[in-house]
């Protein structure tokens, strides 16, 4: 074995390197420490350093044997940089640049539901290599160390740069260490200065103002890494799928038909029109048309890699970012009224009892007879101005509406908010959607259609990417039953859990707001949807089977749907166009891991409702901000030990009301009967009660609210040092503590 000269002092990462690269033998802690002359103290650093140096992915981190495996450690940490057909993509977070050779690229082998990686993420995972490259195992998700912060740039008043994180959940204002060109009142990226919180942020990228238009969905977006532009071969690719020839020659032509879309009066993208006509019997012919995506994006293309990497379509109230490139989404796969589209048609007989006693599938051409928004379906039916196209629907809806009674799923109240923008991409208002009955003429024929393909499939053996909602754990089901013995009231654990099991309970409760309450309760009590290739059924709509095929253009899981029924049904149209892949079905990759692909689409799904979500907080927040002191009556929407959470009845603005503003006593926590109750007063807060509360604080930035009882005013204090941010005239707060809180007309709270 080789020795270095023995030299005082601990040595540096890359002489330790050197070192190793030049041992003939491989080199442990022991040997390191000889041959650079370590003793005592200076061994136990040394220790410190090679682990550190392991979870870098610099050594494999092996106890007698730290040395290089190829340049890829046996054990060492990765960086996922891209997804390929929902497998994540990798390199070794530590490599250096004087390496001939660029970072080998790993494909992350993973496990179990829920595990997908995001771009960005590190862990720490064992490397092999195979016979078609390297391939890594994940151990543990790390940190990410360079995790980029997305904030505000505020400046003190000796010059120092602070970043006012958007993320509600950051409580502090992290030193900057480089501004990179920021100004004050600026939207930035920033990342790690060094290893050391200590060493504070320096900016990567300046976004321009927090507050202009399009700027809440701009967070969102880089805050969950969502991919938003396609690259010019991606979208070159487009215009070519576009171009493909489309005839009736292999279709069925249903253009004679005068099918409708029912669509929201702002939709750009149309997926799905209906039609149904009366048998005669009682019952209804009716006709489900879906844009046929998969005619024009091909599995293993680069349109199919794109989607697959985006999940879905994300809808902000300033732009969508969709998972196809636009001259497909809203373009040529969209069913447009009056022009010739490609269709995959779900035909159905719906018999008078609304049972769907027959199905099948064809590809069709069709020609959408009219484009109707649903408040003016709406209108038409209820002012009796309704041409027999959508009298028909209503009638076969009633049918459906039956055979939805009969099996009775999940009811429950959830209002939906809606932001509306005028042209200059300001707040023209925000109010709850009106639910109406041409909502639910479109939802059931989807269901109705959702259910078939999933049938259809089953049918015909073939694979099956489910919507699956499981039945509420019994975790789930032993907090909701001892909540509601709080009311006197009981569940019985030893009886099957079925969704009508919950809507009878709700219909016994006549107060209302112990009705509130109570469904708060059981809405918290029931579990995610995902998707997957193994059937559990669909506990909140009460089926056995269902699947997503409806929205081919928004959800690649649908996609998927579609593909295997061209596959089962033998629907195959090879394309023409030499410079795209053939078929049109499932790929074999495909087949041999829909749990993969299954898990990646749900974890985008997630990803894509959290953005969704953070987005109309922002939009409300900056609505309520010249609000700010004026009183609401709220609903009490969560309870915890340091306060309650409330939202704006009629607006959906969220919000805490902290603890500290509750009263000068103590208050307890009833975890079971989630109330917060007032030593001394006995006051008592529990989900659902109705509360006036005064507005305290709203940051649009962050989208969090805070709210008072109404006789306490001003008990909120800002936290840590104000600091004052001008930008084009507005006033927002900047402080230490807490970050980026709006004042109502310059005053300080």
């Amino acid at each position: 074995m080789s020795r270095s000269k023995p030299q005082p002092g601990l040595p540096t990462r890359q002489q330790i390197l050197d070192f190793i690269a030049s041992s003939e033998e491989p080199a442990g802690k022991r040997e390191i420490a000889r041959a650079f002359g370590l003793k005592g103290q200076e061994k136990i650093q040394l220790k410190s350093l090679l682990k550190d140096m392991a979870e870098e992915g610099l050594i494999d981190g092996n106890r007698t044997a730290f040395h290089r495996m190829g340049g890829v450690a046996k054990v060492t940490v990765l960086r996922v940089v891209d997804t390929d057909d929902g497998e994540a993509i990798a390199v070794p977070d530590s490599w250096t640049p004087d390496n001939a050779t660029p970072p080998p690229r790993l494909r992350l082998r993973e496990k179990g539901r829920g595990s997908a990686l995001r771009k960005g993420d590190r862990v720490l995972a064992r490397t092999e290599e195979t016979a078609t490259g390297w391939i890594a195992h994940p151990m543990k998700k790390l940190p990410n160390a360079t995790e980029q912060v997305l904030g505000v740039v505020e400046i003190d008043r000796s010059g120092k740069g602070w970043l006012a994180p958007v993320d509600k959940r950051a409580r502090n204002s992290l030193p900057i260490a480089d501004l990179g060109g920021a100004e004050e009142g600026q939207l930035v990226l920033a990342e790690p200065a060094g290893r050391s919180p200590r060493s504070g942020v320096k900016v990567t990228a300046v976004l321009g103002d927090p507050l202009a238009p399009k700027a809440f969905s701009l967070i969102a977006i880089h805050k969950h890494g969502i991919p938003f532009a396609f690259n010019a071969e991606t979208l070159a690719e487009g215009e070519v799928a576009a171009k493909l020839p489309l005839s009736a020659d292999h279709r069925e032509d249903l253009r004679h038909l005068p099918i409708v879309a029912i669509d929201p009066i702002d939709a750009r993208d149309h997926d799905d029109a209906i039609w149904a006509e009366p048998d005669g019997q009682g019952g209804f012919n009716a006709v489900v048309a879906i844009a046929d995506v998969s005619f024009y994006v091909r599995p293993g293309s680069l349109l199919d890699r794109e989607a697959r990497k985006r999940g879905n379509s994300v809808y902000f109230p300033d732009r969508v970012v969709p998972m196809l490139p636009e001259v497909l989404s809203a373009d040529v796969c969209s069913l447009r009224a009056g022009e010739d589209r490609a269709a995959m048609a779900c035909h159905m007989h719906i018999a008078a009892d609304g049972k769907i006693t027959d199905w099948r599938f064809t590809r069709a051409l069709v020609r959408i007879h009219e484009v109707i928004a649903y408040e003016e379906a709406q209108r038409r039916i209820d002012e009796s101005e309704a041409a027999d196209t959508l009298v028909n629907l209503w009638g076969a809806w009633r049918a459906l509406e039956k055979a939805r009674q009969g099996r009775d799923p999940l009811e429950l109240e959830l209002p939906e908010r809606r932001v509306l923008l005028d042209e200059a991409g300001k707040i023209k208002e925000i109010a709850l959607r009106e639910r109406l009955d041409a909502h639910r003429v479109v939802e059931d024929f989807m269901i109705a259609a959702n259910v078939a393909a999933a049938k259809a499939l089953e049918s015909k053996v073939s694979p099956v990417v489910y919507r699956i909602h499981e039945p509420p754990s019994r975790e789930k089901l032993v907090a909701l039953k001892d909540y509601l013995a709080t009311f006197d009231r009981k569940l019985a654990l030893g009886q099957v859990i079925t969704p009508g099991l919950f809507n009878r309970m709700l219909k016994d409760v006549a107060d209302e707001t112990e009705k509130a309450l109570i469904m708060e309760a059981v809405l918290r009590s029931q579990t995610q949807a995902y998707y997957g290739p193994r059937n559990a059924g669909h506990f909140g709509l009460a089926l056995g089977s269902y699947a997503h095929f409806t929205s081919p253009i928004r959800r690649y899981a649908d996609l998927l749907v579609h593909r295997a029924l061209v596959d089962g049904f033998g629907l195959e149209q090879p394309a023409p166009k030499a410079d795209l892949p053939r078929l049109s079905g499932l790929s074999d990759r495909d087949r041999a891991d829909l749990t993969r692909v299954s898990e990646a689409i749900s974890a985008a799904e997630r990803r894509a409702m959290e953005a969704e979500r953070e987005t109309i907080d922002r939009y409300v927040a900056a609505w309520l901000a010249s609000r700010v002191g004026e009183v609401f009556d709220c609903r009490v929407t969560g309870v915890q030990r340091f306060g309650v959470f409330a939202t704006i009845i009629g607006l959906g603005g969220d919000g805490l009301v902290p603890v500290s503003v509750l009263g000068d006593e103590r208050f307890f926590h009833d975890e079971k009967a989630q109330a917060l109750e007032g030593e001394q007063s006995g006051d008592r807060y529990t989900l659902g009660m109705i509360l006036r509360l005064r507005l305290a604080e709203a940051n649009p930035l962050t989208g969090a609210l805070k709210f008072e009882p109404e006789h306490s005013e001003g008990r909120i204090e800002p936290r840590g040092r104000p600091m004052q941010l001008k930008k084009k005239g507005k006033h927002f707060a900047g402080k230490r503590g807490r970050p980026g809180n709006i004042r109502h007309q310059g005053k300080r709270r």
